[in-house]
């Protein structure tokens, strides 16, 4: 059988947790780490969240794996239990789509519920 888009999207979604902006922002202060997975462009478009890790989606697997030469160290570190990664992007398609990719890859990982524009209206810190 083949799926869709949303078919893989909800199969993802249904092997990680989820974590409210708030949440996912006092977790950040204790060591956790925001992996916003939206594109440059998006980040110039629309601002970023202070603090986090910004890697495109279609990087998420290389920059997490230490064997590819092409790691992002700081989401690397927290591979094998050493913390938690919180995945956002814009609607949360793509966040649970790397988050499950980051879980089967060994870290522990949730999506931020309701992307960007809930982590906005929470008023948390944000740049544009």
């Amino acid at each position: 059988m083949n799926k869709s888009m949303k078919d893989l999207v909800e199969d993802a979604r249904s092997r990680v947790d989820v974590i409210s902006p708030a949440e996912a922002h006092s977790a950040m202060k204790q060591g956790d780490i925001i992996l916003d997975v939206r594109e440059p462009a998006e980040l110039d478009s629309d601002g970023a969240v202070d603090g986090a890790v910004h890697i495109p989606r279609g990087l998420v697997e290389a920059q997490a794996d230490a064997d590819t030469g092409k790691a992002n160290e700081v989401l690397a570190n927290k591979r094998g239990g050493n913390g938690r990664v919180h995945v956002l992007c814009a609607s949360g398609a793509r966040a649970a789509l790397a988050a499950d990719s980051l879980r089967q890859m060994g870290y522990v990982t949730t999506v931020i519920e309701g992307g960007l524009a809930a982590w906005k209206e929470a008023d948390l810190p944000f740049r544009i």
